[in-house]
């Protein structure tokens, strides 16, 4: 076989390749697309358990409280040191509060807590789902005629939406505190960085944030879900569906996070 012969085959296997990925990838898409359309069709109903929902809800909101306040206390204190130097130098030092308001209330607030949030609470669903599954302890459930996306994978769809913008308001309290320790040893008085905080965050960045965090919620907890459920191979294929799920969400928060603030903030 000549070289011309063998780049070709090369380059035709290589685009069979990626076709069969593609096509894997879509059909992954379709399903848990699926799975999320059936979840909210049982929340539709108002078929919703709600002990187990309580108990998602303290996992997800209550015991993230202290790492998620750390983040968003730092996060306040980077943006201030970032901005404090460059705007005393130049004489806007009135501005600081107002940007790191705006900055926490629009994107640091809800993506800094969604990622933590993913990385904790999203790579622990597809954990204790895909140990469910690989078990078949999920097929037990099916051959009792209960439904493993109404007992399983609802409560935490809805204790993750329910816990993600409180997380969020959280963080961002914390962060403008700490937004305005480093201000105030900036030497930017404490009370022109509170006057400009609420000069320039506005209502409407609250509640954008709030329906960002709202949406991140749900992406983490059926990436979660989802990779559990599909969780093959034992101990290893728990595994992957951990690690997968955390990368997939953090994917998405982004993603989804380009497209939310052209869409929110496009409308004030």
């Amino acid at each position: 076989m000549d070289d011309g012969a063998l780049v070709r085959t090369a380059s035709a296997g290589l685009l069979a390749a990626a076709g069969r990925a593609v096509l894997a990838w879509l059909a992954d898409v379709g399903r848990a697309v699926g799975m999320l359309a059936h979840a909210f069709r049982w929340v539709r109903r108002g078929h919703l358990e709600l002990g187990e929902t309580i108990v998602q809800l303290k996992r997800i909101g209550w015991d993230s409280t202290f790492i998620v306040l750390v983040t968003g206390v730092f996060a306040g204190m980077v943006l201030a040191y970032q901005t404090s130097g460059v705007f005393l130098k130049f004489g806007a030092q009135g501005f600081v509060g107002g940007l790191v308001g705006v900055s926490l209330a629009r994107e640091a607030g809800p993506v800094f807590t969604a990622m933590v949030i993913a990385g904790r609470v999203g790579a622990g669903i597809a954990a204790e789902l895909g140990t469910m599954t690989v078990t078949e302890q999920v097929d037990a459930l099916r051959a009792l005629a209960t439904d493993p996306v109404r007992f399983l994978v609802v409560p935490r769809l809805v204790a993750a939406a329910v816990a993600l913008p409180i997380l969020t308001m959280f963080a961002e309290v914390v962060g403008a505190i700490g937004g305005s320790v480093v201000a105030v040893a900036a030497g930017i008085p404490s009370g022109s960085f509170w006057a400009s905080l609420r000069q320039f965050t506005w209502t409407w960045d609250l509640y954008a944030g709030l329906v960002k965090s709202v949406c991140f919620g749900l992406i983490i907890a059926a990436v979660g879900a989802y990779r559990g459920l599909s969780a093959t191979g034992g101990a290893e294929g728990v595994g992957r569906a951990a690690t997968g799920a955390v990368v997939a969400s953090i994917v998405l928060i982004m993603a989804f996070n380009y497209f939310l603030n052209q869409v929110l903030f496009r409308v004030r």
